[in-house]
């Protein structure tokens, strides 16, 4: 038997070193996250009732309460952003697919979109404030639905534009051959044939907004009564999670968990959802 190359004993030590090395990272990593999950999981499903969803937030140091109010506020700003975020973030990604890779404009469009993409969401939340809260003297649910659609935009911008870069180009090539005019191409069929892979970007999106709290301190701030004025503060989950988890009553400590759960099980729901339709078949 030949005696084995040293240089491909030492790679193959160092290649069995990084295996373990990341199995021990990846094992530390479930472990912590089992943690989180376990302790989630435990003082959320204490708290959760059906108080919990019919009646709004209580005063301090008072019995009873729910999140009623918040879990509204939160569905009509997180929706109204999907909404305005979802027709400029396709529409914008588009754009950068078809004239991307030769006009300046969509070069800086997507340098500028990778920016926001890193951002921190504080500092978006504390740019709305500048721009719409300071010069409206109120917080508001439309200022916390603004600075949602800003970081949701990026991330619906960002799917699109790479889904459609997948589309083959013998497909589009077929499609000129027929006479399409260039508009209907790309959104007749190099738009259609990846819908799956956009709708989750949209779907990404959305939980990725669903459970910011920092751009909603800034903006949107809480309301302790239920109200459907956009115009007003508006009560949110995030807000409420953050504000009851900090405070030392035992109540709204509990009612901090139950939105947790609300929150986390919403995010895990969307984020199974867009793994499901992106499943669907892809153009190769």
């Amino acid at each position: 038997m030949t005696a084995m190359n040293p240089v491909y004993r030492k790679r193959l030590h160092v290649h069995r070193i990084g295996i373990v090395l990341s199995v021990i990272s990846m094992s530390i990593g479930l472990l912590a996250l089992a943690w989180i999950l376990w302790t989630l999981l435990v003082n959320g499903f204490g708290a959760l009732s059906l108080h919990l969803f019919t009646a709004d937030t209580p005063a301090p140091n008072s019995v009873g309460g729910g999140l009623r109010n918040a879990i509204i506020g939160s569905i009509m700003m997180v929706g109204l952003s999907t909404a305005i975020s979802t027709p400029i973030g396709i529409l914008a990604g588009i754009y950068l697919a078809e004239y991307g890779d030769k006009n300046w404009f969509a070069q800086v469009t997507r340098f500028v979109t990778d920016i926001m993409l890193s951002a921190p969401s504080i500092v978006i939340g504390l740019f709305v404030y500048a721009i719409y809260v300071a010069n409206a003297k109120h917080f508001s649910g439309y200022a916390g639905t603004i600075a949602l659609s800003l970081i949701a935009v990026p991330v619906v911008v960002r799917t699109t534009d790479n889904m459609l870069r997948l589309v083959p180009n013998n497909l589009l090539e077929a499609a000129f051959a027929l006479g399409a005019p260039r508009w209907k191409v790309a959104t007749m069929v190099r738009l259609r044939a990846v819908k799956a892979g956009v709708i989750t970007g949209v779907l990404l999106a959305l939980a990725r907004i669903s459970g910011e709290t920092a751009p909603l301190l800034f903006t949107a701030l809480n309301n302790q009564f239920f109200s459907t004025d956009m115009n007003a503060p508006l009560a949110n989950l995030p807000v409420v999670i953050y504000q009851f988890a900090m405070s030392p009553y035992d109540d709204w400590r509990a009612l901090a968990w139950g939105g947790a759960l609300i929150v986390t099980f919403s995010v895990l729901f969307l984020n199974i959802l867009s793994r499901t339709v992106f499943s669907q078949k892809t153009p190769n």
